[in-house]
């Protein structure tokens, strides 16, 4: 924890030592100042991550140093004290963007915890800046619809851009709701054939009697019903791009003409003879084991190497760790505009609910989560009980590797020394190298403060 400074500014010389000694010997860098004058001095010189300043001080209060500071940086956090039974204060410092604030004399746990919660809300927001501004930069390059920046995601970023330009036939898989679909329009968009149709086929909602149809099209009277010659899927895709979704579902027969399209580039319509060449890139997706349904016998070996040249795969949103929070926000912001509602955000409580939950829907469940928390809501912000799934419940057993989250990874690490070490923090906090206030922050968090961790590990 030595790289995290603090500036702690107040006019009484004891009260600024105290804390400073106290911030210290919990492993902080600290600076001091006498007041608000002083602390701009000292800020330029040595940027803090958090500042602690008194509200009474003569030559610059608090609150015009509070205004100063968010001139400069409108993330840094700062933690107001204020007297004891003075509500007023301290209800105008949060309105003018105080992180937090305490009353006096401070408690040095509560100001402990609450550098952390401002720690943690600052780095929270300069994650979603940063993701915005690669959002802006990747809807310039032609990725619109995909949101994140976890390593996951941009291991799938860099084959997209790299496979866009070439011809080559791309498999997608991954689970149900992972967004294979945006996927593909974005290597569409990213391709030279972005100008021409991108054609998609959801080849599991077609009944297997019409799915030769849709994809090759049929000659008038070819089979009862037919009634005028229709072009398909391939046809109308001619010089773009062709999205089969769910290819998994197709049947045998289907199978073999799909493979002769990809091998010679032509096709002939149900009940047709003419040969009829076509220019399409193919991008199927699967949540299935393709290799595995090859071994099986159910799916075609040779059209199985001929659609996976290029294989991505889309990671289940478990796997990402904070994409979820900037996909539930642009998620909120868009269904605020749709439904014409004064939404702005997330609470502190549903965040975390978030963060907890395993998604087993993946984005598709927190599109549809989001959605209702927005039409259902009643004020400007989603509480956590206007998510409609259960709070996640406290870990029985070790964490999965790879499946969970590093919050879930954390959790477990510590209920489980803590179980370990009989409750105690100090061994604990020596074991995985971190503060015991660390620890104590944590267990407040997961509201265990006062509880036996046995009971929830």
């Amino acid at each position: 924890m030595s790289d995290i400074r603090i500036l702690v500014v107040d006019d009484e010389a004891s009260a600024r030592s105290g804390l400073e000694k106290l911030l210290r010997q919990s492993g902080y860098v600290v600076d001091t100042a006498k007041d608000g004058k002083d602390a701009l001095v000292v800020a330029a010189e040595h940027p803090p991550e958090v500042v602690v300043t008194d509200l009474k001080m003569p030559e610059m209060d608090g609150m015009a140093l509070l205004g100063k500071l968010r001139q400069s940086d409108p993330d840094l956090p700062v933690i107001v004290a204020t007297a004891f039974g003075d509500v007023s204060s301290a209800v105008a410092a949060m309105r003018a963007g105080a992180a937090d604030y305490l009353t006096k004399p401070i408690d040095i746990d509560a100001l402990l915890m609450a550098i952390e919660r401002a720690r943690e809300r600052r780095a929270l927001r300069v994650e979603a800046e940063n993701l915005r501004r690669q959002l802006r930069e990747r809807d310039a390059e032609g990725l619109q619809g995909l949101i994140g920046a976890s390593p996951a995601m941009q291991k799938v970023y860099r084959t997209a851009r790299q496979v866009a330009a070439s011809r080559a036939t791309v498999l997608i898989t991954g689970e149900s709701g992972t967004g294979k679909g945006e996927l593909a329009r974005a290597i569409h968009a990213l391709s030279p054939r972005a100008k021409a149709s991108f054609v998609s086929l959801h080849c599991a909602a077609v009944p297997e009697a019409l799915l030769e149809s849709e994809m090759f099209g049929h000659e008038k009277g070819s089979f009862t019903g037919a009634d005028k010659r229709r072009v398909g899927r391939f046809e109308q895709a001619n010089g773009g791009t062709l999205f089969l979704d769910e290819i998994g579902e197709i049947s045998p027969l289907v199978q073999t003409k799909l493979l002769r399209v990809l091998q010679e580039r032509t096709l002939e319509r149900v009940g047709g003879n003419d040969t009829i060449s076509v220019d399409v890139r193919v991008v199927a997706a699967t949540n299935r084991d393709l290799a595995a349904e090859v071994r099986e016998g159910r799916f075609r070996e040779d059209l199985y190497y001929r659609l996976n040249v290029v294989h991505l795969e889309m990671p289940p949103l478990r796997l990402r760790g904070s994409d979820v929070l900037v996909l539930a926000n642009a998620f909120l912001r868009r269904f605020a505009e749709d439904n014409k509602k004064l939404v702005e955000e997330l609470t502190e409580d549903a965040r975390t609910k978030i963060l907890a939950h395993r998604w087993p829907g993946n984005v598709r469940e927190l599109e549809n989560a989001i959605e209702r928390a927005v039409v259902l809501c009643e004020g400007s912000k989603i509480e956590a009980d206007d998510l409609p799934f259960e709070a996640a419940q406290p870990m029985k057993g070790p964490v999965r590797v790879p499946g969970a989250t590093m919050a879930e990874i954390e959790r477990w690490a510590i209920l489980a020394t803590l179980e370990a070490t009989e409750g105690s923090t100090a061994k604990a906090a020596e074991l995985l190298d971190i503060s015991v206030r660390t620890i104590q922050y944590r267990l407040h968090e997961y509201g265990l403060v006062g509880k036996n961790p046995k009971s929830s590990g």
